[in-house]
């Protein structure tokens, strides 16, 4: 088995792999695959199952995630590989060819990332390629197997291609419906714990919404009170941030009755986690809003600030609820365009 990794992917991959998980076992199962048939019709009860195939060459990703899930014990562990973006993009001819490398580089872009999840040009782009050479980021890549019921243990680039390994801890979501597209809608916390579909326009990678807590494991929170370094935000969605325009849709839940105009931030169930529960109490009974109170107090987004500014928000709108909200705005407003206060 060392051998066979150490010759298909190198020392450094095997190596890689020992330092995480010991998989020098009776139960290790290592393939190249990239069809479920070959997990299901598996004799082996494997504890560890390690593939050296590609993930990008793989056509129905979730199908053959969810597949070694199940073949797997609680506990178990998969390890694999997939090539990332940025990697396709340092292996394309660029760097001394400028304009043919980027022509290059957008075409494989449109035809591999873009036509595989689009309605009614999909069907043709598998037709044609079985799946095999399609575009992944690291955030789908990951989000996917967290999607599918694994636990990120450890990753890693060698060589140009990202390894893991995940360990099972639960059954798959089965996302029967995921989003790729640019207009999409987010779970967030609404009043008195209600779920609410909060309309954005797409800064993330598809299946980012599994790794946030993968994420704020390995990196915590940053100065704006976003997730630092964090990999799922897209170079375009950096931007739309900057100026708010992923907002914009945000207004289809005002006019639904939704949101308000000011109020509290609608977040995650992970994010509400890690306020104090005083402040929790306070959220759960108002309604969010659209501009949150750290605009309008003139305040950073780190954690901190966002706590202070809503627990005084929550404060002086408990004492004064008829015109907080109409003061809330128009500072916000002056701080936006005079200032030229910039989301994170």
């Amino acid at each position: 088995m060392k051998n066979s990794i150490i010759q298909k992917s190198g020392v450094e991959v095997y190596d890689f792999f020992s330092t995480h998980i010991e998989i020098q076992t009776e139960r290790t199962v290592v393939m190249m695959t990239n069809k479920v048939a070959d997990i299901v019709n598996n004799n082996l009860s494997p504890k560890i199952i390690i593939n050296l195939s590609r993930t990008n060459d793989i056509r129905y990703i979730n199908k053959f995630f969810e597949a070694v899930n199940a073949k797997l014990n609680h506990g178990g562990y998969y390890i694999g590989c997939f090539e990332t973006l940025s990697s396709r993009r340092e292996r394309l001819p660029q760097g001394t060819m400028p304009l043919i490398g980027g022509l290059v580089s957008t075409t494989d872009f449109l035809i591999n990332r873009v036509l595989p999840k689009t309605i009614g040009l999909k069907r043709i782009y598998y037709c044609l390629t079985q799946g095999r050479i399609r575009l992944l980021s690291k955030a789908e890549a990951l989000g996917r197997l967290v999607c599918c019921g694994f636990e990120i243990i450890a990753c890693k680039t060698i060589k140009g291609l990202t390894y893991f390994v995940a360990r099972k801890v639960k059954a798959p979501t089965f996302d029967m419906h995921p989003s790729y597209g640019a207009f999409y809608k987010m779970p967030r916390m609404g009043k008195n714990g209600k779920t609410v579909g909060i309309y954005k326009l797409r800064t993330m990678h598809p299946y980012s919404e599994y790794l946030q807590d993968y994420v704020l494991k390995q990196n915590g929170y940053a100065a704006s009170g976003k997730p630092a370094e964090d990999f799922r935000l897209t170079s375009w969605g950096k931007f739309m941030r900057k100026y708010w325009l992923d907002e914009l849709p945000q207004l289809l839940n005002l006019l639904k009755g939704e949101l308000k105009l000011v109020g509290v931030r609608p977040i995650t169930t992970r994010y509400f986690q890690d306020l104090p529960d005083d402040l929790k109490k306070l959220r759960m009974k108002q309604k969010p809003g659209c501009i949150p109170p750290y605009v309008a107090l003139n305040k950073g987004g780190s954690l901190e600030n966002v706590i202070q500014s809503e627990s005084d928000y929550l404060m002086e709108k408990a004492r004064n609820p008829y015109f907080t909200d109409t003061k809330y705005f128009f500072m916000a407003v002056y701080n936006i365009l005079v200032r030229q206060i910039r989301s994170a």
